[in-house]
């Protein structure tokens, strides 16, 4: 295949690139900018001197069509007006950024504070949350890849929402996330003197994916209900650890909470559940495109305390991506992405 990746230069195409450098399938991986036409890559990137040497490519929409699938992994904004003009023509497109996640435009306005995609692309795109959604993902032209936050939610979640195990109506979610999650743009938030040993909540009620997450429930598990959702940057590179605590229904056990979790995941081979853990962390996951989930149930609360890990920038956006165009084409999920996690 022909693989084009418009936003290269930021951490998820630093990851693309990274995994798709290997993929057995990719016969040519063109990337494309904006800003930095002509220049080398890997004079940027020093890391991937001799892995990859070529220029940085001018972005052309007649020039998109010819790939068979195009990344874009743009800030929020950008693929909203480069990929509707593309859909049809030829190439599967997948797209990192926010984008086509809302199908309703207006929530799009309210939480992402820019103009939204046409409907027309917006009604075309499928939300790729992998193992959830795959029949979709398999004929779609356009697939919005879930934000990081929403993965490790999701994933962790919907197996026991949809078995009506837990009660939605008080879900509450704890999301703790490293710097690169906020991209490689400069900014005071991310500033080291400011991260470095320090842990800040942010964006409080008003992070953009909880009304991705409240969609996806209501999609996959038939629940609406709003959540309480919190998000705090913490002093690392890479990782998610999604904490949820919710109180279990009537005659609902940990075993039931377990069961449903193995039967959901029994033959999806990213997402991997950990029965007993005497410590649960970023680390086990760091670099891979796994997706580990361990459940516990306090008897003197009766709440369920569901957590899980992802790398943001694999499962949580590259790695899930190429797990989407896999199952467009018809290729073992795993193709690709067989990386065992750097632990240290």
């Amino acid at each position: 295949m022909n693989v084009g990746i418009i936003g290269a230069t930021g951490y998820g195409g630093l990851e693309l690139i990274r995994f798709l450098h290997t993929h057995p399938e990719i016969e040519k991986l063109d990337l494309f900018t904006s800003s930095d036409e002509g220049n080398k890559f890997s004079n940027k990137y020093t890391h991937l001197m001799n892995i990859y040497d070529e220029p940085l490519l001018k972005i052309e929409p007649d020039r998109l069509s010819e790939y068979d699938v195009i990344f874009t992994s743009t800030p929020s904004g950008v693929s909203s007006q480069l990929l509707p003009s593309l859909i049809d023509k030829g190439p599967k497109l997948i797209d990192l950024s926010g984008d086509f996640r809302l199908k309703d435009p207006l929530q799009y306005e309210q939480w992402y504070k820019k103009t939204p995609a046409p409907i027309e692309a917006i009604q075309k795109s499928v939300y790729g949350l992998t193992e959830w959604n795959e029949a979709e993902i398999q004929k779609a032209d356009i697939v919005a890849n879930p934000g990081c936050y929403p993965t490790a939610v999701l994933l962790s979640l919907l197996p026991l929402l949809k078995e009506n195990l837990i009660d939605v109506k008080h879900l509450i979610i704890d999301a703790k996330s490293g710097i690169s999650g906020a991209g490689n743009k400069p900014s005071q938030m991310t500033h080291f003197s400011e991260t470095n040993e320090n842990t800040a909540i942010y964006k409080l009620h008003q992070h953009q994916h909880i009304p991705e997450i409240e969609q996806a429930i209501n999609l996959f598990a038939n629940q609406t209900s709003p959540i309480t959702f919190t998000t705090h940057l913490v002093p690392m590179t890479r990782g998610i650890l999604a904490t949820s605590y919710a109180p279990v229904n009537e005659g609902v056990t940990e075993k039931h909470l377990i069961d449903a979790l193995q039967v959901t995941y029994a033959n999806h081979p990213f997402v991997r559940i950990i029965k007993e853990a005497n410590k649960f962390e970023t680390n086990q996951v760091y670099g891979s495109n796994y997706c580990d989930i361990h459940v516990k149930v306090d008897p003197r609360t009766n709440r369920a305390t569901v957590v899980s890990v992802i790398d943001n920038l694999v499962k949580g956006a590259a790695g899930q991506a190429i797990q989407n165009m896999n199952v467009q084409f018809n290729l073992d999920q795993t193709t690709g992405l067989k990386h065992v996690p750097l632990f240290i």
